[in-house]
């Protein structure tokens, strides 16, 4: 009989151990440290300095936080796009989850037919660029060729098309709805690896108790996921509304406000130091979002599952 792997690893010499530890880690490691790691210290330390016109770069601790929190140039855009990528967050949170997780239940259901096909086309958006898709549905909605309009007429619900990419109040939301459109097949998916993964005397049970706490842990997991995913986003936002994300700022996010403070924009000059400042708040957010479905979330979970 084979010797278990833990006691192998137990007897083997501390050095063989370490070399075998450097050999199979050793590589990855650098490749995050150097693509990773570094690049996250940097940004931390870039935010700290300022630069003049000679191009110099002066420390100055916590000044550019403090600027970008309270100063009204700064702090205004910054409050808005903060706010604006919460209201993208929900959006996700509170149609694409909960269509995901209905999808599932449904591609989950023993006599369903052509299921590999249905969840093919549900995912096949995922796989777009979304350069591609911002692009095509900037097409699809717009008032002057665009199918949408018509599509409505022809159901009989004319009336209520609008230039929705063009309005402030409408915006926002229609982007994030193109966003759900495209990324619904990931939690779908992940939903419905879980219900595959639950044993049938674990269902037969579920049936008079429920079936929640089978899958509130994947759940959270698509929880997470969506809050880190949407405040990182910025390509979507950027393919179709372009840097400025109009109109007058109304579909802006951290990623477009963070772009526009370090690279420059039209007539605002690009300023390393406060887009550094930018990076590492939206990294902080993210961050606390992390913490709090770990050390909060995750634990009563797992006590509800136990």
């Amino acid at each position: 009989m084979a010797e278990p792997l833990s006691q192998v690893v137990a007897s083997m010499p501390r050095a063989r151990f370490v070399g075998l530890m450097g050999l199979f880690l050793g590589p990855a490691v650098a490749v995050y440290t150097a693509f990773s790691i570094y690049p996250l210290i940097a940004t931390m330390g870039l935010a700290t300095y300022t630069n003049d016109s000679a191009g110099g770069y002066h420390f100055v601790g916590l000044t550019n936080f403090v600027t970008l929190l309270t100063d009204s140039l700064w702090s205004k855009p910054f409050w808005n796009a903060a706010k604006n990528n919460l209201i993208f967050f929900c959006v996700h949170m509170l149609v694409q989850n909960p269509i995901g997780i209905a999808l599932a239940g449904l591609l989950s259901l023993p006599g369903l037919k052509l299921k590999s096909l249905y969840r093919t086309i549900i995912f096949l958006p995922t796989m777009l660029s979304v350069v591609i898709v911002g692009f095509s549905w900037n097409l699809i909605l717009s008032p002057l060729w665009g199918v949408a309009e018509g599509a409505l007429k022809a159901v009989g619900l004319g009336s209520l098309f609008a230039p929705w990419l063009g309005l402030p109040s409408t915006a926002l939301v229609t982007l994030a709805l193109i966003s759900v459109w495209q990324f619904v097949g990931i939690p779908l998916m992940l939903i419905y690896a879980a219900l595959l993964n639950i044993p049938d005397e674990l269902v037969d049970a579920a049936r008079v108790d429920g079936l929640g706490h089978l899958v509130l842990p994947t759940i959270g997991l698509v929880s997470i996921l969506t809050f880190v995913g949407n405040f990182n986003a910025f390509d979507l936002i950027y393919s179709v509304k372009g840097a400025l994300a109009g109109p007058n700022f109304a579909s802006d996010i951290l990623g477009t406000f963070f772009y526009r403070t370090f690279f420059g924009n039209q007539l605002q000059l690009g300023n390393p130091t406060m887009g550094a400042a930018v990076a590492t708040v939206m990294f902080f957010i993210i961050l606390a979002g992390v913490c709090l479905y770990l050390f909060i979330v995750q634990r009563r979970l797992r006590r509800y599952a136990f």
